[in-house]
C-alpha cells in the first residue's frame, strides 16, 4: 500500500489539532454564567459574531450592572461588545449582583435562560468600582459555622431540595444523605465521610449565607443610606468530592445538586429583590495558587483619595502670621461683645421700676 496517499489527510489532521490547540490557548476554559431571572432581563444573548469576552470586558459588565460607568480605559471595541451583552437601557440597571465562583468545574449545568459566555486568557476578571461608599460588598466566604451545623439543619436542607437525610443513632453528622441529581440519578453521601461532609456542611454554610444577604438587602432599604450591593462567594466543594471520587460519579452527581441549591437560593434572592439583580457564576478558572480568586473587586480606599484632596500648595508664613492675628482679634472682639451684651441685659432686668425725675419735673400732678 502506497503511504503517499495518506499525506493530505494527516496533514489536515495535524493543522487541524493545531487551530484547535491554539483556540484553546486564545479563549480558554474560564467561563461566565448568567443566570436567568424571570421577572426581569439586564442580560441578553450576544450575536453570533461575539463569542467570548475579555477579562476587562466582564469587569466592565459587572460595573455598568452596578449602575457605575465602565472604565475610562475601555477601547470602542470593548464597548461595542458591551452594548451586545447589556440590554438598551441605560437607566434601568439593577445596582445588585450576586457573583459565584465555582472551583474545579470545567462545565457548569445550565438551565433554559442562562447565558453562557467564554473568557479569554484564562485571567482573573479585576471589577473596578469607583467608590467604597457608593457600594456594599458583602462577601459570603469563610468557613466559621460549617462544622457547627445539626442533623436537624441537615436533615431540613435535605428536604429543601427534594431528598432525605438518615441520621446515625451512634454519633451526631454521619448519617446518610440522598438527594435527586439529573437524569433520574441520585447523589448517596455518608457524612462519615470527611470530603462528603465537606461537600455538605460548605453548601449547607452558602446556603444559609444567601439567606442572610436577603435579611442584610432588607435592612439597607430601610435606611437612606441605598448603595449598590455586590454579593460575592467561592464554592470548592466539588473540587473537594473530585478530588476523592474523581470527576464523574459522585462528583458529577453533587455538581448536578449543586446546581440545583443555587437555582433554587438565587430564585429566592431576586424575590427579595424584586428581579432587580443579577447572577453570575464562573468557572474553569486555572488559579496560580489555591487561594487565588477569579474574581477581585478593586475600590479605591476613602483614606488615600482624602490624602489626594488635601494635597494643597503650602502658604507663606508671613501669610499664616497674619491669617492667624486677624483670627485671634477677631476671636477676641466677639467674646467682648457676647460679654458687654450678656451685661447690658443682666442690668436691664434687675434695674429698679421707679419714676425718673428728669422725665417727670415739669409736671404738677393733683
Amino acid at each position: 500500500m502506497d503511504r503517499r496517499r495518506f499525506t493530505p489527510s494527516c496533514s489536515l489532521l495535524l493543522i487541524f489539532c493545531i487551530l484547535s490547540a491554539n483556540s484553546k490557548v486564545i479563549l480558554g476554559n474560564t467561563s461566565v454564567l448568567f443566570l436567568h431571572n424571570p421577572t426581569r432581563q439586564y442580560v441578553r444573548q450576544p450575536s453570533a459574531k461575539i463569542d467570548s469576552l475579555s477579562p476587562s470586558e466582564v469587569g466592565a459588565v459587572a460595573s455598568v450592572l452596578l449602575g457605575f460607568a465602565p472604565p475610562s480605559s475601555l477601547s470602542t471595541a470593548s464597548s461595542s461588545k458591551l452594548n451586545e451583552v447589556l440590554m438598551p437601557n441605560p437607566f434601568d440597571r439593577p445596582r445588585a449582583m450576586f457573583i459565584l465562583e465555582v472551583a474545579g468545574v470545567e462545565d457548569f449545568p445550565q438551565n433554559g435562560g442562562d447565558i453562557r459566555i467564554n473568557v479569554e486568557d484564562d485571567q482573573k476578571v479585576d471589577i473596578q468600582l469607583p467608590d467604597e461608599d457608593e457600594v456594599y460588598i458583602n462577601s459570603l466566604n469563610g468557613l466559621e459555622r460549617v462544622n457547627q451545623f445539626s442533623d436537624k439543619e441537615i436533615s431540613d436542607f435535605a428536604s429543601w431540595l427534594g431528598g432525605s437525610y438518615t441520621e446515625d443513632a451512634t454519633r451526631p453528622l454521619s448519617g446518610e444523605l440522598i438527594i435527586p441529581a439529573a437524569n433520574g440519578a441520585f447523589l448517596r453521601l455518608h457524612m462519615a465521610e470527611g470530603s462528603a461532609k465537606n461537600f455538605v456542611m460548605e453548601l449547607l454554610f452558602l446556603i444559609n449565607n444567601i439567606g442572610d444577604a436577603k435579611n442584610t438587602h432588607q435592612m439597607l432599604t430601610k435606611t437612606a443610606y441605598s448603595p449598590a450591593e455586590l454579593i460575592n462567594a467561592r464554592f470548592d466543594g466539588i473540587k473537594v468530592l473530585q478530588d476523592r471520587y474523581g470527576k464523574q460519579g459522585i462528583a458529577q452527581s453533587g455538581l448536578d445538586v449543586f446546581a440545583t441549591a443555587i437555582s433554587k437560593a438565587f430564585s429566592s434572592l431576586a424575590s427579595s429583590y424584586n428581579g432587580k439583580i443579577v447572577g453570575v457564576i464562573g468557572y474553569g478558572f486555572q488559579p496560580a495558587t489555591m487561594s487565588e480568586n477569579m474574581f477581585h473587586v478593586s475600590v479605591p480606599a476613602k483614606s488615600a483619595r482624602a490624602l489626594e484632596e488635601t494635597d494643597v500648595p503650602s502658604v507663606p508664613p508671613e501669610v499664616a502670621e497674619m491669617f492667624f492675628v486677624r483670627t485671634v482679634l477677631a476671636w477676641i472682639t466677639g467674646i467682648l461683645l457676647l460679654i458687654a451684651t450678656l451685661l447690658g441685659v443682666h442690668f436691664l432686668l434687675n434695674m429698679q421700676l421707679t419714676k425718673d425725675t428728669l422725665l417727670y419735673s415739669n409736671v404738677k400732678l393733683d
